[in-house]
């Protein structure tokens, strides 16, 4: 039996991200990036983080989108 795993699609998968209330907020939003592969696509991400100012980052298989304008400085 085949297994379907986009069941949205990749446009809602997308704005959902940016829907949910840590994001709404200002806060952090996290992702695996095989998820962001196989729903989205990550060079999209990135343009759509890019136009709404925000900032993120890749950390082994997670992707982390800081939903401000504010500068991103990695501590250590």
């Amino acid at each position: 039996m085949a297994h379907v795993f986009r069941t949205i699609s990749p446009e809602l998968w997308m704005q959902q991200i940016f829907d949910v209330k840590s994001a709404r907020q200002g806060g952090v939003v996290r992702r695996k990036l095989r998820d962001v592969e196989r729903n989205f696509d990550l060079p999209r991400l990135q343009a759509e983080v890019k136009r709404r100012g925000y900032h993120a980052v890749l950390n082994g298989d997670q992707v982390v989108i800081f939903c401000k304008n504010d500068p991103v400085r990695l501590l250590c």
